[in-house]
């Protein structure tokens, strides 16, 4: 429970969780230590591409040595066995586009955070129902801010973390803030492909400093 408690703890403190996947180990490795130099310490990295296990298990290693602070976690976890998979080689908490309770089982098995996604009330009913502490709302500028400020009184003291097109500036993220957000899910509009591609570690740190200050003004 340790583990579980502590990085729930470190994304509501820090109020957003970065997440991204690329093929390259090597420019992965070094969009983490940008993250984390940045100040970043809960970290999502999504099975999106057949590197992401190998990718994920050099990660770890080099976050175990040099990072002891970071929670490196797993996201875009859909099935049983690739949970399993990711959480034998590390993996600090799970993160779903879905929810499955299947996998929810195996977090907690292992006393792991499981942060499944849902769009809908009763998604999210299921998900609470299988011990979701932490309900990721995606795709988050589908249903928009106004969703979470309609849904948030039938689940009283139910987290929500909007990902999916959560922009870069003030106002949309302030925007999620009021309408009852805990955290915010950071994906290609703070790590784009031009960032990776480009290799553009500089960009990268100054945005990540520039969203942590966004967050913390809205929270």
């Amino acid at each position: 429970m340790k583990i579980k408690k502590a990085v729930l703890s470190s994304i509501l403190s820090q109020g957003m969780l970065p997440l991204f996947f690329y093929e390259d180990a090597v420019v992965s490795l070094e969009i983490v230590r940008t993250l984390y130099t940045a100040g970043i310490r809960a970290i999502e990295y999504t099975n999106r591409g057949k590197e992401a296990l190998d990718n994920f298990k050099a990660i770890k290693k080099v976050v175990n040595r040099e990072m002891p602070e970071l929670y490196f976690g797993i996201g875009t976890v859909k099935n049983v066995s690739d949970a399993e998979a990711f959480i034998d080689i590390g993996a600090d908490f799970i993160v779903a586009p879905i929810v499955n309770p299947e996998v929810g089982k195996v977090a907690h098995k292992h006393k792991l955070l499981w942060i499944p996604g849902c769009m809908t009330p009763t998604e999210i009913y299921l998900a609470q129902k299988n011990g979701a502490d932490l309900i990721k709302i995606f795709p988050a500028n589908v249903v928009g801010p106004g969703f979470i400020s309609s849904i948030r009184e039938l689940f009283p003291g139910q987290l929500f973390m909007p990902t999916g097109g959560v922009e870069l500036e003030a106002k949309n993220i302030s925007g999620w803030f009021h309408a009852g957000a805990c955290a915010v899910g950071m994906g290609s509009k703070l790590i784009s492909k031009k960032i990776m591609d480009k290799r553009q570690y500089d960009q990268l740190h100054a945005d990540t400093l520039k969203a942590v200050e966004l967050v913390k003004a809205a929270m």
